[in-house]
C-alpha cells in the first residue's frame, strides 16, 4: 500500500530559559504563521546552556496549549515512558485529546520514547537502568496504554496517532513496526534510507505494512535541498526547534513556504 502524505512543518518549542509567558506567544504565534503541529520535549532540566536555567514541564504545557489553540496538532517530541505509569499516560493523553478538541475531534499526538537523560532520573529518584531495559518498558508499556485507551470513559475523541522517537535498529524500530503511526529520527538521507529498510523488515516481522506509518525527522540544521533528499525518501513531517529565551519564528518561515510548494499550494 502506497500513502500519499502532504509535507507539515512542524515546530518544537524547546520549553528552556524562556518565562511561560513568551513560550505561550511563541505558541500563538506559530499557529497563527499556519505551522502544522507543536511539539515540545519531556525534561526537567535544560538540554543546552545554563544547565539550571528556566525550564517547564512537558504535560501540563500540553494541556495549557490544547486550550490556547485552535487548529495545530501537538505532542511531546518526544514523552519519556519511564516518568509515569502506562496507565496513567493513556489517560493524561485522552483528556488532552478531549481538551483540544473543543466539539470536534482531538489534536493530541502520543509522541513517546525510551527516556535517554540521565539527569532527569537521577534529580527525580526514576531508576535509569540501561538503554536495553528502558526499551524493553516501552515495548511493554505500549500494549497497556492502546488497551486503556479502549477502556477509558469517554473513549478518545479519534484514534490518537502514536508516534515514536529514536533510530534504534534492533529494537526501537521493531516497536515502531509494531506500534507507530508516526516515527521520528534524526538522519541524513543515506542513513534515513538504510533505516527504511530495516523498518520494512520489522514490518514484514510484525506483520505491518510500514507505509502506514509517517516519516518525521528534524531539519533545524539542513538545507532545504538536504530536506528534499528525505521527502524523496517518503519524509513528510519535518521539525524545526526552536529554543528560549527568545523564539525566533523567523527561521520558520522559508520552510512553511517550502511545504507549500511541495504541496502545490
Amino acid at each position: 500500500m502506497t500513502v500519499d502524505r502532504p509535507v507539515r512543518i512542524a515546530v518544537q518549542i524547546q520549553p528552556q530559559h524562556a518565562t511561560y509567558e513568551t513560550i505561550r506567544a511563541a505558541a500563538a504565534t506559530l499557529e497563527g504563521m499556519g505551522v502544522d503541529v507543536l511539539f515540545n520535549w519531556d525534561h526537567f532540566f535544560p538540554l543546552r546552556g545554563e544547565r539550571d536555567g528556566l525550564h517547564f514541564e512537558s504535560w501540563t504545557m500540553l494541556a495549557a496549549l490544547a486550550e490556547q489553540t485552535s487548529r495545530v496538532e501537538i505532542g511531546a517530541l518526544v514523552n519519556c515512558n519511564s516518568y509515569r505509569n502506562a496507565d496513567l499516560q493513556a489517560d493524561m493523553a485522552r483528556t488532552i485529546d478531549h481538551i483540544s478538541a473543543k466539539g470536534g475531534t482531538g489534536r493530541f499526538i502520543f509522541g513517546t520514547g525510551s527516556g535517554w537523560f540521565e539527569r532527569d532520573y537521577d534529580e527525580y529518584g526514576y531508576d535509569f537502568g540501561t538503554v536495553g531495559g528502558r526499551l524493553d518498558a516501552l515495548a511493554d508499556a505500549l500494549p497497556r496504554i492502546e488497551a486503556r485507551w479502549e477502556r477509558l470513559n469517554p473513549a478518545p475523541t479519534r484514534k490518537i496517532p502514536v508516534l515514536i522517537g529514536g533510530g534504534g535498529e534492533k529494537k526501537t524500530l521493531r516497536i515502531v513496526a509494531r506500534h507507530a503511526d508516526i516515527w521520528h529520527s534524526f538522519s541524513d538521507a543515506a542513513t534515513l534510507e538504510r533505516k527504511l529498510g530495516i523498518l520494512a523488515e520489522h514490518g514484514r516481522a510484525v506483520g505491518r505494512d510500514v507505509s502506514e506509518i509517517e516519516i518525521s525527522t528534524e531539519v533545524s540544521r539542513m538545507t532545504e535541498a538536504q530536506a528534499g533528499e528525505l521527502h524523496a525518501l517518503g519524509a513528510t513531517l519535518f521539525t524545526i526547534g526552536l529554543s528560549g529565551p527568545d523564539y525566533d519564528v523567523s527561521r520558520v518561515e522559508p520552510w512553511l513556504a517550502w511545504r507549500d510548494r511541495l504541496n502545490g499550494s
